[in-house]
């Protein structure tokens, strides 16, 4: 309503061409079109505007600025949207559903000088698109804003009451409900947001510093858009995060900047030998011809599809890991979401927790919410004898999710192994 009333402000005193969008819009009634018409007649302008009938287009434009509001849904018409020019404001209403692809595609259209973007929605999960983007992260010359129903005077008695019982009976509910507040975890997923967050600093937190063996977890970047990326952690703390472009015929190129920071921080390297992965092994061997034999690099490969490690271990009452992991990958991902469970337990609950079961993230590390948002994002699936698997990069692909390059990095960087790195090469 405050978006539409100062709409028809604008549109009244100059000539401003508004692109209102949502999401799904079968027809013209369920965009804002009818908030806009009402605002102008709670103002008494109806003499100002004309405004076109559903069956007319749905067109709103004032006499005299020659003002006009459009309406479109995205997800139907996000092809004719690409051809508009001249837009002054695009209003995307109900914007939790906006995806990143659309979002590059509004931005490009919309590039009149001065033009702005009114973003409008209920937060669902800390990790969607349009909240990373324009909350956590806003572009720059943004304003951003919270809105609240205690800034409303005109609610109801019904109105406040209700929110005061949900209050009281889910304090969770009433966060996210009332008071805008994005949900933290999804519970399909398998590492929970909220577990993250509690493991940031929990090092510092539980009064214990960064020792043990150094790793570096690498992702190789496959193809198109894929991104390398390296994690390097000490013992139980993820202290330093890398990402960066790198193309197919680059692999020596990336390579050597992962040998290199495994160099710096005296790390054994953990990498990806799935694609193009599969050959940086040799680059490695190559990388470490000229260093003395004590101080080369080890490393080792990576292989998620791989059967799992100690496949006759149990992993938990009475299962063994052989029964409960589709593969290598899925036992990977599991093992760090337990230790991830008990760092928030340790934190958050204050229970006795053997530090080597912990997983720290260092506050200083760079890309570090990106890292959290990757990590809380591939949910649990099953193959068909109902082992337990990860989320393929297709099916996230599917819900518009990229590849999770740091969070496969982190991964790789405190997955299981058989038995300790050798003293030198490469176990596939």
């Amino acid at each position: 309503w405050d978006a539409a009333g100062f709409a028809v402000f604008l549109a009244s005193n100059y000539r401003v061409r508004f692109l209102c969008t949502r999401q799904f819009q079968n027809k013209i009634e369920e965009s804002v079109y009818t908030v806009i018409k009402h605002q102008i007649e709670r103002f008494g302008l109806e003499h100002e505007f004309t405004v076109y009938s559903p069956s007319s287009g749905g067109k709103i434009v004032h006499n005299g600025t020659g003002s006009e509001f459009v309406f479109y849904g995205i997800w139907r018409h996000i092809d004719e949207i690409k051809s508009l020019e001249g837009i002054d404001v695009c209003w995307i209403e109900e914007a939790h559903n906006l995806r990143e692809d659309q979002w590059r595609i509004l931005r490009d259209t919309v590039r009149k000088e001065g033009s702005q973007f009114w973003i409008v929605f209920n937060p669902n999960l800390q990790t969607d698109f349009v909240y990373q983007r324009f909350v956590v992260d806003p572009p720059p010359r943004s304003v951003v804003r919270k809105i609240n129903y205690p800034e409303n005077p005109f609610l109801s008695e019904t109105a406040l009451e209700t929110a005061e019982e949900v209050r009281q009976e889910d304090e969770e509910e009433y966060r996210h409900v009332y008071l805008g507040e994005p949900r933290t975890d999804d519970d399909r997923v398998i590492i929970k947001r909220s577990w993250l967050e509690a493991a940031v600093d929990a090092h510092k937190r539980l009064g214990f510093e960064p020792t043990g063996r150094a790793r570096l977890g690498f992702d190789v970047a496959d193809d198109g858009d894929d991104l390398n990326a390296t994690v390097s952690v000490k013992g139980v703390v993820a202290q330093d995060a890398d990402e960066w472009k790198g193309l197919e015929d680059e692999l020596l190129k990336s390579c050597t900047r992962a040998f290199g920071k495994a160099r710096e921080i005296g790390a054994e390297i953990v990498y990806d030998a799935i694609g193009v992965g599969a050959s940086a092994g040799g680059k490695f061997a190559e990388l470490n011809e000229p260093i003395p034999a004590k101080k080369e690099i080890r490393y080792q490969a990576f292989n998620s599809g791989s059967a799992v490690v100690k496949p006759d271990s149990e992993y938990a009452h009475g299962v063994l890991n052989k029964d409960h992991f589709a593969n290598l990958k899925a036992q990977a991902w599991w093992l760090v979401a337990d230790r991830f469970r008990a760092t928030y337990n340790a934190v958050e609950k204050g229970e006795s927790v053997n530090r080597d079961d912990l997983i720290s993230l260092d506050s200083s590390m760079p890309y570090l919410e990106k890292l959290i948002s990757e990590l809380s994002t591939p949910r649990r699936d099953f193959n068909a004898a109902g082992k337990v698997k990860v989320e393929s990069k297709d099916d996230l692909r599917k819900r518009e999710v990229s590849s999770p390059n740091l969070a496969d990095a982190f991964i790789m960087a405190y997955a299981p192994t058989d038995r300790d790195i050798p003293d030198y090469g490469a176990i596939v």
